[in-house]
């Protein structure tokens, strides 16, 4: 697939996309929604990748929305929302892979929130989250005020979506928004590293581990243990589970398939 403002190549099982818009802190346009939405639909279709990764190129890894383009006549902020944003955060929760962020510099408004909505997102020590969208007069999208609080708790949402206060990496992993922060020139080299594991991993209980997350976010207790009940049982008919099973006893290392 040929792309203007993104890199997408798979590597070892992984799908790597790479915001590639540096001379605007990989802001988003509608053009680089598009190749975000269109690579991840390439990731969720191709049984041969197995995780995703996604990273920005120079010394940002999301500023955000364009506003240049935001501004532009005739332009809707809710038909940004609806077109570009909306579609990239339902994506990453819905597909049944693992997906991997590493955030590589300021993540600023739906940056940071796309980062927010991956399942694990590594950080660079230098790193920096802001909910910018106050200091423009708007509210977070992105799903920021759903993840916000079920992440970091009421209080710390509310101040950083009413306050626009940057939170460095050490502090975000401090708050439960992301799950590391490390050098910054260990970043990619540990963050990848971590997804070649997971698409080496039994990709059929990492997306049934990934659903039943999803679905308790808004159950209950008795929804979820019948939940994990019914899904035990699809995990426990997959090839992955057998080859578990089989490897342990002969003592081997297994060889999952993702099946």
């Amino acid at each position: 697939m040929a792309n203007q403002f993104i890199k997408f190549s798979v590597e070892d099982g992984v799908g790597r996309i790479v915001l590639n818009r540096p001379e605007t802190l990989n802001s988003f346009n509608r053009a680089m929604g598009k190749e975000v939405q269109d690579a991840l639909d390439v990731c969720a279709s191709d049984k041969n990748i197995r995780a995703i990764y996604i990273t920005g190129e120079g010394r940002a890894f999301c500023a955000g929305q364009d506003l240049q383009e935001a501004v532009a006549p005739g332009t809707k902020i809710k038909d940004i929302v609806h077109a570009t944003y909306n579609p990239i955060i339902q994506k990453i929760r819905n597909i049944e892979k693992p997906v991997i962020c590493a955030v590589n510099g300021v993540a600023a408004g739906a940056g940071a929130n796309i980062a927010f909505a991956c399942d694990i997102t590594f950080a660079g020590e230098n790193a920096s989250f802001i909910q910018s969208f106050i200091n423009i007069g708007l509210i977070p999208d992105s799903a920021g005020t759903f993840f916000l609080p079920r992440l970091a708790g009421l209080q710390r949402a509310a101040a950083m979506a009413m306050l626009a206060e940057k939170i460095k990496a050490q502090q975000a992993m401090e708050f439960g928004l992301i799950w590391k922060a490390v050098a910054d020139d260990k970043l990619q080299e540990e963050a990848f590293g971590i997804a070649r594991k997971l698409a080496a991993m039994p990709t059929k209980g990492l997306g049934l581990t990934k659903r039943l997350l999803n679905q308790s976010l808004s159950s209950d207790l008795e929804k979820q243990l019948f939940a994990e009940g019914k899904l035990q049982e699809e995990a426990g008919n997959s090839y992955d589970h057998r080859e578990g099973v089989k490897a342990f006893l002969e003592k081997r290392k297994p060889v999952f398939k993702g099946e």
